[in-house]
């Protein structure tokens, strides 16, 4: 397992699964959908009914929020290039 990304996290991710999260790659893209396999080996998430987002913040707004989405079916994320991960209400 890669040293970057905790056991504790993979356990947490594992909890949740079959719930909605938010997975942000940088300041402005990222992806949303629901957890279906949480991978050690490499550190990943896999997402079905996924979709790729775009985020942008104003002065009046500094708070991001999802200006666009576009539809992917299913994707493999790699928890090693992933700065935050939102699990959705």
């Amino acid at each position: 397992m890669s040293e970057e990304v905790g056991f504790s996290v993979l356990q947490i991710l594992e909890r949740n699964k079959g719930k909605n999260v938010r997975v942000v790659l940088d300041r402005n893209f990222g992806f949303e959908g629901e957890i279906t396999t949480v991978s050690s080996d490499p550190p990943g998430l896999w997402i079905s009914n996924a979709n790729a987002i775009v985020m942008r913040t104003t002065l009046a707004n500094p708070l991001p929020q999802v200006v666009s989405r576009e539809d992917r079916s299913e994707i493999f994320v790699n928890l090693s290039s992933v700065q935050r991960i939102e699990i959705l209400h």
